[in-house]
């Protein structure tokens, strides 16, 4: 399991992705809705460091297609200046550029 999570969510998220299987769902699809699930709860206990956002989206997405807060920890990432005071459109063409 991902590093930083505890014994309970290894069970929460043991439990999710078994009853998904259970319902006949594809076990990357399974793995991948448990993982979802198990973050979502870590975030809302404030147990993450990232309080803005889920993350940096899906990386076989088109930049286009992520939302601004996506965008900005995705800057965050690759250390891009002036990434708070960007927009939208100004932090796809900055991605773009790295």
């Amino acid at each position: 399991m991902p590093q930083g999570w505890s014994k309970h969510d290894n069970k929460m998220y043991e439990t999710i992705r078994e009853s998904s299987m259970d319902r006949g769902m594809d076990p990357a699809q399974a793995k991948e809705i448990a993982a979802r699930t198990v973050n979502k709860h870590r975030r809302q206990e404030g147990r993450t460091p990232n309080k803005r956002t889920m993350g940096t989206g899906n990386p076989r997405k088109p930049l286009e297609e992520h939302t601004r807060d996506e965008l900005y920890n995705l800057a965050k990432e690759h250390k891009i200046e002036g990434r708070s005071k960007m927009q939208k459109d100004e932090l796809i063409a900055a991605l773009n550029d790295v």
